[in-house]
């Protein structure tokens, strides 16, 4: 761990121009589409009735085509379909893995690709949704982070993934009916590809339309967003979208995290907890999540743990430990079990829950920090990898 490591891009991305043709209706904000209908011709004083039924058509009943919308007239029908588009993005492959994990392999404008996993639990069903196109942050541990950035996925792109998994999962309910059964997509989290807050406004409009009452209908506390400490987003993160907060810690010391999450040597470590003491919604009914992947020999010490717990004090919080998930060319080992569990145990003494998250499709590389674009899934050898990490043999 003496090398340096690769430095996050200090940039914020900018999407690359898409496709012209008919405006997709997907990942438009209500003000966006009612903007769009008067732009074809609807009266502003019927705009805003057009769009409620349009979005319930789309977000809750799970249409794709005009005509099927029926409380609209055939004209206005035939004029929405001359003039829009609903398009969600491909599924070009779907794995399932032995525990019923789902991985979905989907294609967006331009014929990128990016990976969406449904990990279905006895109380839950969760979709780990992506918003980039790879990753500027090259975390040495994640094989997401050994994929270059192309870029940021549109807010259609991002709500996109959740209607897909719907679609799987024969989730959309029929028209006019209410249904009681537990929802099997319950919860999202966005932990798939890429870091959700240097694409913050695709991000918050997406997920505006996940927790829209009148359409997909997920509470705000089903929705949890995963950074890796782009400080300047946070405050603004529960400000405008005021879902859960998780953070992709994994080190107690700036000299360790520096090498496993390269962008600490922008916002190191003392000014992310800053940034997370006064997070707007941190209280005790809705705690801030501490991702801590567990490697061997790197981060995993009794001293580790005793440092955690002194940096975090104060802060309602919850500390998920995560086994290392290999994957080929991985230049770190899984620390073993009884190194966890001792972990795990003087964190839990100190007052702090500390699950250890049972590793899910690994079968089909669908695990986390294993999310890899088919595409750009070359595989490079354990030295070539480590050299980018800045990690000796």
């Amino acid at each position: 761990m003496s090398a340096t490591a690769p430095i996050t891009q200090d940039v914020m991305t900018l999407p690359r121009k898409l496709p012209e043709g008919l405006a997709n209706l997907v990942g438009m904000t209500r003000d966006a589409m009612r903007d769009a209908l008067i732009a074809q011709g609807t009266p502003e004083k019927q705009a805003k009735m057009r769009v409620g039924q349009i979005w319930q058509w789309i977000y809750q009943w799970g249409k794709r085509d005009f005509a099927d919308m029926t409380n609209l007239s055939k004209a206005f029908r035939a004029e929405l379909a001359e003039r829009f588009v609903i398009e969600v993005p491909e599924v070009v492959t779907k794995q399932v893995s032995e525990d019923g994990t789902r991985k979905y392999l989907v294609r967006i404008a331009g014929g990128h690709e990016v990976e969406v996993v449904y990990i279905p639990e006895e109380d839950r069903g969760t979709l780990c949704v992506s918003s980039q196109v790879g990753c500027t942050l090259t975390c040495s541990f994640c094989h997401t982070g050994t994929q270059k950035l192309v870029r940021n996925l549109t807010a259609a792109e991002i709500i996109g993934q959740v209607m897909v998994a719907r679609d799987d999962l024969g989730e959309w309910p029929v028209p006019g009916t209410i249904t009681e059964a537990p929802r099997l997509l319950s919860n999202i989290v966005l932990m798939g590809m890429g870091e959700p807050l240097y694409n913050f406004e695709n991000v918050r409009d997406a997920m505006k339309i996940a927790m829209d009452p009148e359409g997909i209908q997920l509470s705000r506390r089903r929705i949890t967003l995963s950074t890796s400490g782009v400080v300047p987003e946070i405050a603004r993160t529960a400000e405008e979208i005021g879902c859960q907060l998780a953070v992709s810690f994994h080190a107690t010391t700036d000299k360790v995290r520096n090498k496993l999450v390269p962008i600490n040597k922008r916002w190191n470590i003392a000014e992310l907890i800053e940034a997370l003491r006064s997070y707007p919604k941190v209280s005790n009914s809705e705690r801030i999540t501490f991702e801590y992947v567990m490697l061997d020999g790197v981060n995993d010490s009794d001293a580790d743990a005793h440092r955690l717990i002194e940096l975090i004090r104060g802060i309602p919080a919850k500390i998920n430990l995560i086994p290392f998930n290999e994957w080929p060319g991985a230049p770190y080992k899984r620390s073993s079990n009884n190194r966890i569990r001792a972990f795990s145990e003087i964190v839990y003494k100190a007052g702090y829950a500390s699950p250890v998250r049972k590793p899910r499709g690994e079968d089909i590389m669908a695990a986390c920090g294993q999310l890899k674009s088919a595409t750009e899934r070359a595989r490079k050898s354990r030295k070539q990898i480590q050299s980018e990490a800045g990690i000796p043999d």
